[in-house]
C-alpha cells in the first residue's frame, strides 16, 4: 500500500498554505458606479466617457471595475426613477457598496443628488462633466465634489458676430428631448442681451427632416448654433454625428457648436470646450477618492472654453477673413502649402530645375562660344586659304605665262597676216572673217585663262553647292598643266561614266587637288621621267559617298610624316612652309569630309578625299576652262 511519508506531507502542507496566503494577498478591485446620463449617440458625452476610462486605467495603476448605469431619459425607457434607485441597490445586495459614484452629465447629476439617501449616502460622490447650472439650487455635500464646466453660450454668439458681424438670425439646433427642455429657458434668459440684434429660432417643435428642410433655405444673414440632439419633436432618436453631417451638407448658412468633439465635423469654430482635459481632471479626481482622500477636500476649478481654434475649410467655404477672427485664434485643417507639403521634394526639384537651367545656359554660352569659334575659324580658314592660293598661283606663275603666251602670241602672228594681206591687197573677205574670228577664240581662250586665276586668287568665304567632282579635276588638271608638261609627268584619269556630285565650292575643291598634284608633281622630282605618274581616281558609292584618289609614283612618306603630313609646318620641301596640307585637310572638313594618306607598295603615296554625295544637279560651270582633261593628260 501507498504511503505519504511525513516529510512529503510537510511540503503538500507548505504549498497549500502558500497558494492561500497569495490569494489572501491579491487585493480586490476596487468599484465604481457610473450613473449616465444617456445611453449613446451624445458625441460630447460619449467622448468624455471613453477619455475618462482611459486616464483612470492609465493613472489607478490598480484594478478598477466600472459598472455604469444609464439613469437619463435614454436608460430605462418607461420606468419609474425610484424603480431605476431599486435596481441600482439590488444589483449590490450580495456585495459591497462602491467606492465611489460618479455622475456624468447634467441629467445623471439631478438623479443622484435627487437619490443620494437611498445610493449609498455614506460612499462619495463624484458629479463629473456637469454644467454648474445643474448643481447651482443646493451645495455640495460633506463627502461629494464636482469636476463641473460653466458653458459660455452667450460668448459663442459673441464669437459669431465677430467673424460674421451681418449675422440677423440664429438658428438654435438642440432636439426636443429632456436636456433641451432644460436648456432651453436658461439660454432664452442669458441671451436676452442680444435682443434687438439677433433673432433666435428654436428647433424643439420640428422634427429632424423640418430641422433640415429650414436649414437649407434660411434667410441671409443666419448662423446655426447645435448644442445637442437626442430627440426631435417625433420622438425619433438620433445620433449627433449623423445630424451635424446631415446638416453640414444641406444648410446655407455656417454651423457652429460649443464643444471639441464637434471641431472637423463641419463647424467654423469658436470657443470650445474641451473634453480632453475634462476627461483627465474628472480620472485625476476620481483616483485620488479611491486612494482615499476625503471628496470634499479635492476642489477643482470649474473648466472654462479653451483658446478659439476655426477650422480653416469652412473659413474658406463662407468666406470669412482670418482678419475677422478673436486675437490669438488658432487655425486648423489649413489646407498644406505646396513647401510645407513636399519640402524635401519642392529642394530636390528646384535644385534639378537649378541645375538643368545651369546646364542650359553653360550650354548656351558655349554654343554661343562655339559659333564665334567657328565664325573665326572660317574667316581664318579664307585667310589661310587665300594665302595658300597666293602661294599656289605664285608657283604656277611659270603656268600662267607658258598659258597666256599661247593665245596671246597666235592673236599677234594672225593680226600680223592680215596686217600683211591687207597691205598686198590681197585680203579677201573670207580670209578676214577667217583671221578675225581665230583672233576673237584666241581672245576669248585668254580672258578664261585670267579668269581661272583670278578666281583662285579672290578672297572668299566657303560657298557650298552641287558640284561635278570630274569636272573640279579636269579644271585642276589645266591649271598645272605647264608644270606637268614641263617635269615630264603622265596623268591618267579613272572616273565613272555619270557625274559625281557633291555639295561644295568648286574653287576651294580645286585649291586641294591643285596642291595633291603640285605636291605629287614635286615628290616625283628624282623619278626617271619615263616613270612619272599620276594616276587620279573617281569613285562613287551609297554607302561611302564620293572619293578622289591621287596617286604618284615617287619616293612616298618616311614612317614619321604619315600621321603627321597634315599638320601645319610640317613639310618635306626645303622651301615649304607646311600649310598647304593643313589647309587642304581645313577645306575638306569644312566640307563635311575627310582626307587620307597612305604610301602604296610599289612606292609612292596615296592621297583620298572622301566627300558625302549629292543628288542635286550640278550648278553651270562659271569658270572658262583653257584645255581639257584630256589635253592635261597627255602632256
Amino acid at each position: 500500500m501507498f504511503r505519504i511519508s511525513e516529510t512529503s506531507r510537510f511540503v503538500v502542507l507548505a504549498g497549500m498554505l502558500m497558494l492561500a496566503l497569495a490569494a489572501d494577498a491579491v487585493e480586490p478591485a476596487r468599484q465604481v458606479l457610473v450613473l449616465q446620463s444617456f445611453n449613446r449617440g451624445i458625441l460630447v458625452v460619449d467622448h468624455f466617457t471613453g477619455d475618462f476610462r482611459v486616464e483612470l486605467d492609465q493613472r489607478a495603476g490598480k484594478p478598477v471595475n466600472v459598472v455604469q448605469v444609464v439613469v437619463g431619459p435614454t436608460g430605462f425607457v418607461g420606468a419609474s426613477e425610484q424603480s431605476i434607485v431599486d435596481f441600482i441597490r439590488s444589483t449590490y445586495a450580495d456585495r459591497p457598496p462602491p467606492d465611489l459614484i460618479m455622475t456624468i452629465a447634467g441629467p445623471a447629476a439631478v438623479f443622484a443628488r435627487k437619490y443620494r439617501a437611498q445610493l449609498f449616502p455614506e460612499r462619495p460622490l463624484l458629479y463629473a462633466a456637469v454644467d454648474q447650472r445643474f448643481l447651482r439650487d443646493a451645495s455640495l455635500g460633506g463627502n461629494e465634489t464636482a469636476v463641473s464646466v460653466i458653458n459660455d453660450f452667450p460668448g459663442l454668439v459673441d464669437d459669431i458676430l465677430q467673424v460674421l458681424p451681418e449675422t440677423r438670425h440664429v438658428f438654435m439646433v438642440l432636439g426636443s428631448g429632456t436636456l433641451a427642455k432644460f436648456w432651453r429657458p436658461q439660454l432664452e434668459n442669458e441671451f436676452r442681451r442680444f435682443h434687438g440684434r439677433v433673432n433666435f429660432v428654436w428647433s424643439g417643435d420640428l422634427s429632424f427632416p423640418q430641422i433640415l428642410e429650414r436649414c437649407a433655405h434660411l434667410p441671409e444673414h443666419s448662423a446655426i448654433l447645435y448644442l445637442s440632439f437626442g430627440t426631435d419633436a417625433s420622438g425619433a432618436a438620433y445620433a449627433d454625428e449623423r445630424v451635424i453631417a446631415e446638416l453640414h451638407a444641406s444648410a446655407n448658412a455656417p454651423l457652429f457648436a460649443a464643444h471639441t468633439p464637434f471641431f472637423g465635423l463641419g463647424i467654423v469654430g469658436g470657443r470650445l470646450l474641451g473634453m480632453d482635459d475634462l476627461a483627465r481632471n474628472s480620472a485625476d479626481a476620481a483616483v485620488r477618492i479611491l486612494n482615499g482622500a476625503p471628496a470634499s477636500s479635492i476642489n477643482v476649478s470649474p473648466q472654462t472654453a479653451e483658446l478659439a481654434v476655426y477650422d480653416w475649410r469652412e473659413l474658406q467655404r463662407w468666406g470669412i477673413d482670418e482678419s475677422r477672427l478673436p486675437a490669438g485664434s488658432e487655425v486648423r485643417f489649413r489646407r498644406p502649402s505646396l513647401w510645407s507639403e513636399y519640402k524635401a521634394l519642392v529642394l530636390v526639384a528646384a535644385g534639378a530645375l537649378a541645375l538643368q537651367a545651369a546646364l542650359i545656359i553653360g550650354l548656351l554660352i558655349e554654343r554661343r562660344a562655339r559659333l564665334r569659334a567657328e565664325i573665326e575659324s572660317r574667316k581664318n580658314l579664307s585667310l589661310a586659304a587665300d594665302t595658300s592660293r597666293r602661294m599656289t598661283m605664285s608657283a604656277l606663275s611659270g603656268s600662267i605665262v607658258h598659258e597666256l603666251g599661247q593665245p596671246l602670241s597666235a592673236m599677234m602672228y594672225n593680226a600680223e597676216a592680215l596686217r600683211m594681206m591687207v597691205g598686198g591687197n590681197r585680203a579677201t573677205p573670207e580670209y578676214i572673217a577667217e583671221v578675225l574670228s581665230d583672233i576673237h577664240d584666241d581672245g576669248i581662250l585668254a580672258a578664261g585663262i585670267i579668269e581661272r586665276h583670278r578666281a583662285m586668287l579672290r578672297s572668299r568665304q566657303i560657298q557650298k553647292k552641287p558640284v561635278d567632282l570630274q569636272a573640279v579635276v579636269n579644271d585642276t588638271l589645266t591649271l598645272v598643266a605647264h608644270d606637268l608638261r614641263e617635269r615630264q609627268v603622265k596623268v591618267t584619269i579613272n572616273a565613272p561614266p555619270n557625274p559625281c556630285i557633291v555639295d561644295g565650292d568648286a574653287v576651294l575643291l580645286e585649291q586641294v587637288l591643285v596642291n595633291l598634284a603640285l605636291n605629287a608633281i614635286d615628290a616625283m622630282a628624282d623619278t626617271p621621267p619615263d616613270l612619272r605618274f599620276i594616276t587620279i581616281t573617281i569613285s562613287s558609292d551609297a554607302v561611302r559617298g564620293v572619293e578622289v584618289s591621287v596617286r604618284d609614283t615617287g619616293s612616298g612618306l618616311t614612317a614619321d610624316l604619315v600621321g603627321d603630313v597634315f599638320t601645319p609646318y610640317v613639310t618635306t620641301k626645303p622651301h615649304g612652309l607646311g600649310i598647304g596640307l593643313a589647309i587642304a585637310r581645313t577645306i575638306v572638313e569644312a566640307h563635311g569630309g575627310s582626307i587620307g594618306v597612305r604610301n602604296n607598295l610599289e612606292g609612292g603615296a596615296t592621297f583620298t578625299i572622301t566627300l558625302q554625295g549629292s543628288d542635286a544637279p550640278a550648278a553651270p560651270a562659271q569658270v572658262i576652262a583653257a584645255g581639257s582633261a584630256s589635253e592635261s593628260s597627255n602632256a
